[in-house]
């Protein structure tokens, strides 16, 4: 049956500052591929076949569980070689140089959970500060932009941190480049308070209209300097004839 597998594409490597994004998504891919289970279950074990000598006889039932133990080993020692290389392929250099060593996905995962799955004070620091330092500037789309600021709202979020809708599309507001001064200046002169996809859907807006306001003064600035043209190609003409 065809599946639709996650676009791991542009999934950001694991730093170890994102380690709950970076999880859950290499989870879900790995759910979807029925692999999942290497992660929480130790290789199976083959057990000891014994026969007795003096009747070297060997039943049906001892080689067909045999045979179904070889099985389930190859499938394991093939599932988990898959998911140490999905796990080592999205690291960076520096974590990938680390756990290139090790042979086990569970022990790989098991590290990285131990390491930065905890409740960790100083990640909730660092995606805070990155939340407080985040700034919009001139020269680059506004909307991508914003899609960054809501990342890291995200990160927030996934920290256990709870923030309102309205602080969020607030603390947006004053990331406004100085371009952007009077609109932001209009739209806190509102009486009712935007959330913060309220807040997005205006500045879309806006962006747009600017960008068509921009299209518009570039074709009369195009069609004026047409018209100066031949204007002065006239004059010499003139010229040239006296």
């Amino acid at each position: 049956m065809t599946r639709t597998l996650p676009d791991l594409s542009k999934m950001e490597p694991l730093d170890g500052t994102n380690f709950k994004r970076w999880s859950q998504k290499l989870l879900i891919f790995f759910k979807q591929l029925e692999v999942d289970y290497v992660l929480f279950t130790d290789p199976p074990e083959i057990t000891t076949q014994t026969t007795d000598t003096s009747t070297a006889i060997i039943t049906t039932s001892q080689t067909d569980s045999s045979r179904k133990e070889d099985e389930l080993k190859a499938k394991y020692e093939k599932d988990n070689r898959m998911v140490r290389g999905h796990l080592l392929n999205y690291m960076t250099n520096t974590l990938f140089d680390l756990f290139v060593n090790h042979k086990s996905a569970r022990t790989i995962w098991n590290t990285l959970e131990s390491r930065y799955g905890g409740d960790d004070a100083g990640r909730k620091k660092y995606v805070v500060g990155k939340w407080l330092q985040f700034q919009i500037v001139d020269g680059k789309s506004i909307m991508d932009q914003v899609h960054e600021y809501e990342n890291i709202v995200a990160d927030v979020l996934n920290e256990n941190m709870k923030m309102c809708e309205i602080l969020q599309a607030n603390v947006l507001l004053e990331k406004f480049p100085p371009s952007w001064n009077d609109y932001r200046n209009h739209l806190k002169h509102k009486k009712r308070d935007l959330t913060l996809q309220e807040l997005i859907s205006h500045m879309r807006t806006e962006e747009a209209n600017r960008l068509k306001d921009k299209e518009i003064s570039n074709s009369s600035f195009s069609i004026k300097a047409n018209l100066v043209e031949p204007s002065e190609s006239s004059k010499d003409r003139f010229q040239r004839k006296s």
